[in-house]
């Protein structure tokens, strides 16, 4: 009987895609630049009472966070608004694919 197969695996630290290797303990990190970030904030979160799972962006990353954010709103009221007025099926693939590009972005925290 073959292993089944694994499901997808978003890095722990940015968010892409991870790329399964055939053996082994499944991959965390997207990149080793990835997993060397995620250290470096273990280590600086050690002996505070910061949680070390906890996600601490600079002002810079939470303004692009929101930032994509407002976007992937934006997307989503466009379709509701083509929606509304009867727009047809290949408007509303493009912008629904627009949506879907836009929502992966706002997914990656970094």
């Amino acid at each position: 009987m073959a292993p089944a197969p694994r499901k997808p695996v978003t890095c722990a630290w940015c968010g892409r895609d991870v790329t399964p290797t055939g053996v082994g303990r499944r991959r965390r990190y997207c990149r080793q630049a990835c997993r060397q970030r995620a250290y470096e904030q273990r280590n600086a979160v050690k002996g505070t009472t910061i949680p070390a799972d906890a996600v601490i962006l600079t002002t810079t990353e939470a303004d692009a966070l929101s930032d994509r954010m407002f976007e992937l709103r934006c997307a989503a009221e466009d379709i509701a608004t083509a929606v509304a007025e009867n727009a047809d099926h290949t408007e509303l693939a493009e912008l629904a694919d627009r949506l879907v590009t836009l929502a992966r972005n706002a997914e990656r925290f970094r």
